[in-house]
């Protein structure tokens, strides 16, 4: 493997976290990482119970009421009906609630589409906080790639999937985001007044593109994938700049607006 290939592929593999430990390793969980498995799966279920929270994550259920008055007092999740789901703080949009099932369920033979569209990797994200999650990705078949596993993180203001998110995001979000700081991630980290004029290209435009904001040599396009109650994700392609010219981008662009308008009204349809 070359040292391209590896630094494109590799770069943002993840460690294994608690999420992927089976229940009857979580007493070894620190408590902030049996708190994110709890989080993780009320956003995953869309809404849940308990005592189902508890079988899920085998934790005694007095634990789980534990976390979960932690969570609803910061407004990460929300109590309704003896069910919760994620908080205002957390949402997508007003109201707008996608289980990570369905959109990996949904996106998946539309990223395959995509993938042979523009012969790069395809992916779809949605915000959770201040930060742009990878859901689900279709890698190109090339030996040389982009790669952004499942679950992947990366700052809002980094990459055109992320100001994509942030771009349609509550403006409370944008600005804690700009509050913050820009933390460099690479020497392509755009400056606060660069990233609030793209934010509203982004608006405009309904498309973004970035070059080497989370991997140096490469390019992504994004577009956010709608719904009538608001955003729902973003759908993205991404490969080596060298591959990814004029000819590619405007080739990537059509099918990226087609395939966000194509899952967002699957999406519509499955309620």
């Amino acid at each position: 493997m070359s040292t391209l290939e590896r630094r494109l592929i590799g770069q943002n593999e993840r460690m294994p976290t608690a999420r992927d430990r089976p229940p009857e390793e979580a007493s070894g969980d620190t408590s902030f990482a049996r708190g994110l498995r709890l989080l993780l799966t009320v956003s995953d279920r869309g809404e849940i119970r308990v005592d189902e929270l508890a079988a899920v994550l085998g934790m005694p259920i007095s634990s789980v009421y534990r976390y979960l008055r932690t969570l609803v007092e910061f407004g990460f999740v929300d109590h309704r009906d003896g069910r919760y789901r994620l908080g205002p703080r957390l949402l997508i949009s007003s109201g707008s609630i996608v289980t990570s099932e369905q959109l990996v369920k949904l996106s998946d033979p539309i990223l395959r589409e995509l993938v042979v569209a523009t012969g790069e990797t395809a992916l779809v994200a949605r915000r959770v906080g201040l930060a742009a999650v990878n859901v689900h990705q279709v890698e190109s078949a090339k030996p040389i790639r982009v790669s952004f596993p499942p679950g992947a993180t990366a700052p809002l203001y980094a990459g055109a999937t992320s100001r994509v998110l942030l771009a349609y995001a509550p403006v409370e979000i944008i600005d804690e985001v700009l509050a913050q700081g820009l933390e460099p991630v690479t020497r392509s980290t755009l400056s606060v007044r660069a990233l609030r004029r793209g934010l509203a290209e982004i608006l405009s435009a309904g498309i973004a593109t970035s070059a080497g904001e989370l991997v140096e040599s490469t390019v992504e396009l994004a577009v956010p994938i709608l719904r009538s109650d608001g955003i729902v994700g973003a759908l993205a392609v991404t490969g080596p700049a060298d591959r990814c010219g004029p000819k590619w981008r405007a080739t990537a662009a059509r099918s990226i607006r087609a395939g966000a308008k194509e899952l967002g009204r699957r999406l519509a349809e499955a309620g």
